[in-house]
Order: C-alpha cells, then structure tokens, then sequence
C-alpha cells in the first residue's frame, strides 16, 4: 500500500484509541476538512485548530462513543484514499443512538493530510438528535 494510505489508516487508528494528537499529526498547516451540506457540523474548516474546535471537540462534546469505523480502505493512487465505513454514537441531549454508512475522500500529498471529504445519511444523524 501507498504512504497515504498508511497515513490515513494510523488516523483512523489513532481515533479509535481516542488519541486526538494522532489524529491530528499528519494534518498539512493548510488542512481543508469538509463536512457534508446537511450534517450537523457543516461546512469546510481550514487548520488543526479549527477541525479540533469545529468538528472533534463537539462530536466529544455532544456525543457518547462517537466512533468513526472504516469497514474498507481503497488506495486510488495519487495520493487519494477513500474510506467506506459507518459512524456510531449517542446523542447526548436525546439519548438517541445511530448507525450511519459513510464515505470519506482524503488527499495525502508529501506526507501530510491536504483535503477530507464526508459523504454521509445526514437524515439518520439528525433523526439521533432530534
């Protein structure tokens, strides 16, 4: 397998062990994360410290054992990577869990995580918290 999907295999590692500096180690300074039109968190957030307040810390925040599980890896080559796997998790304020598929598009370029892209059921997610 190719370097970046090694990197963004050890993020999702990282995350499962609840390990946010790794998750965050291999993030370029210029990181651009989007989160999928519809999804709670919408939007792109551009740096560390903005995917950590704007997504990370508030998936922890309102979320008992969010998990973000890839069930397969697909090495695209130029380092492009997808993810396919499911989010799971508690809403905190309803008490409402959920299972929900999701994609992921990352792009790796000299060693460093560039772009992520969520493709996710934005209906499931919001059913959980409402």
């Amino acid at each position: 397998m190719s370097e970046a999907y090694d990197i963004v295999k050890a993020h999702y590692e990282a995350s499962a062990r609840g390990d946010l500096a790794g998750m965050v180690e291999k993030f370029a300074e210029s990181v651009a994360w989007t989160e999928m039109a519809g999804f709670p968190y919408a939007g792109t957030y551009v740096g560390t410290e903005a995917i950590k307040a704007g997504v990370f810390g508030r998936l922890a925040k309102e979320w008992k054992g969010f998990r973000a599980d890839p069930d397969e890896l697909i090495d695209g080559g130029d380092g492009t990577v997808v993810a396919i796997g499911h989010y799971s998790g508690t809403y905190r304020e309803t008490g409402k869990g959920m299972r929900v598929r999701f994609v992921h598009v990352w792009r790796v370029q000299a060693g460093e995580i560039t772009d992520f892209e969520q493709f996710t059921d934005t209906h499931l997610v919001r059913e959980a918290m409402a």
